[in-house]
């Protein structure tokens, strides 16, 4: 699945990411920074359960209405002289936008941070036809000259890399020689990325949100490559999700005021920006040609069924900056573009069961990334499920779950047999204990116990402490 990166393995994935100290004293560190700025945020900005219930009411409204928003953005697109292109799998999209590539003999691409065409690999499309893709958001940039590495977030891309390792990729793969100091290395990034802007043939952006009333796209970022990507090449292409969209300029002023508190504890980003359309007459700067594709590739299928709030995600990743599972085990463990809890719930959503099942497993359902989303997607709610219809589905689950789940239910529904086990559990657990904790339980125990102590069941069960104690007559 083109969305999918790393090893194909869940469990050799997290363990890389767990044995990986460095990256989690990064993920640690940049989640409680988050996490503080988002909250010190939304307490300047007012009632914040207020601004989200509205957040949570315009979300729900477009996508139970995407039809007709979809269809008027196109219209006005097409009305402003765009050209707009439905594409319903990842190969669609990728397949036009070679043609538009080909069609302007481009050699060169330079385009800013978009998750939609990380989801659809499209730099891997266009460089198989012979143009160089170049990703001008510093994050990507870092990771794309490092060996491509993907993703770790959805905000910060780079957030498992620190200021000395970019150093050391800058020097090897760049010829940079100055110090690890952020101001130097972005010096050093932005004379450099000036010269793709100028000789780039093709700009090609994301879209954090469309506005359908007017035709118009919203880019919101912290670096002025969006605006550069979006105004030098004479041809713009902009890839978005079908979701991806708003009513009109006021839901769009209420989203991005939730986005930019909930992502980095922003009352804005340092550049919002609405492009309408390529150049008008007497405008001054602007592509001569514009089209926007707008992605599909499993999102319709959403619709309609009890994941359908997965689709009002906005992508500020706060669910992310406070799951205490990818602060453990890092974004790339999750398999997927989408990390965190939003990846978990979506991934298998966008792909399949077969590729992504273990990840609804991958969260202790605490509720933080529920409470903090500013639509109120009840994540966790959706992650439970995802449980259900796994186990629910035999061809999902396996004969080993499946045995077990019935032993068990055998069990617990026989007091004789009850009563048997928990006499035979001290014994049968003595092989796998030590100083009275199970250290390497058997089977899939085992992934428990490596991480967590599971005290020995003792040989004196509660119903016996219990009878002894009436029998004594205590009353406390």
């Amino acid at each position: 699945m083109p969305m999918h990166i790393g090893e194909k393995d869940f469990k050799a994935r997290v363990s890389k990411g767990l044995q990986d100290d460095f990256m989690r004293g990064s993920v640690r560190s940049a989640q409680g920074r988050l996490q503080n700025n988002r909250a010190n945020a939304a307490e300047e900005l007012g009632d914040w359960e207020e601004w989200r219930t509205l957040g949570q009411q315009i979300r729900q409204h477009t996508v139970e209405h995407l039809d007709y928003y979809l269809h008027q953005l196109s219209e006005k697109v097409a009305e402003l002289g765009g050209h707009v292109f439905f594409a319903e799998t990842g190969e669609e999209a990728n397949a036009y936008i070679q043609q538009v590539a080909k069609d302007k003999n481009a050699k060169k691409i330079a385009k800013s941070k978009s998750m939609v065409t990380e989801e659809i690999s499209m730099n891997d499309a266009l460089e198989d036809i012979g143009c160089e893709v170049i990703e001008t958001d510093l994050g990507e940039y870092i990771l794309q000259i490092d060996d491509h590495d993907p993703p770790s977030h959805i905000v910060a891309p780079a957030l498992h890399k620190n200021k000395e390792q970019i150093r050391d990729v800058f020097h090897e793969r760049l010829g940079y020689a100055k110090t690890e100091q952020p101001e130097e290395l972005a010096l050093f990034a932005r004379e450099k990325l000036r010269e793709e802007f100028l000789s780039a043939d093709i700009g090609i952006t994301g879209c954090n949100f469309a506005v359908a009333e007017s035709g118009s796209f919203a880019l919101v970022t912290n670096e002025g490559n969006a605006r550069m990507v979006s105004t030098l090449p004479k041809t713009q292409i902009t890839v978005m999700g079908m979701e991806r969209i708003v009513p009109g300029w006021e839901e769009l002023d209420i989203v991005v005021s939730l986005l930019t508190r909930a992502a980095v504890g922003q009352k804005l980003t340092s550049y919002i920006t609405a492009l309408t359309g390529p150049k008008q007459i007497g405008e001054a700067d602007g592509p001569e040609e514009f089209h926007l594709v707008i992605v599909d590739n499993g999102r319709s299928r959403i619709l309609g069924t009890e994941f359908q709030e997965a689709l009002h995600c906005i992508r500020c990743a706060a669910c992310i900056n406070v799951c205490p599972v990818y602060r453990h085990v890092g974004g790339h463990a999750y398999g997927s573009i989408y990390p965190g809890p939003i990846g978990a719930v979506l991934s298998p959503l966008l792909s399949d069961y077969d590729e992504y099942k273990e990840l609804p497993y991958a969260s202790s359902l605490c509720g933080a990334c529920t409470e903090v989303c500013p639509v109120k997607i009840p994540l966790h709610e959706q992650l439970i499920m995802h449980r259900r219809k796994i186990v629910e589905d035999e061809k999902k689950s396996t004969l080993s779950e499946r045995l077990a789940m019935k032993g068990f239910e055998q069990i617990v529904q026989s007091a004789n047999l009850y009563r048997t086990a928990t006499k035979m559990a001290p014994f049968l657990t003595t092989p796998f204990s030590k100083n009275n904790v199970i250290s390497k339980g058997p089977g899939p125990l085992r992934y428990w116990t490596d991480a967590r102590d599971l005290p020995q069941p003792t040989q004196e069960r509660f119903r016996d402490w219990f009878k002894q104690r009436s029998e004594r007559g205590d009353s406390e």
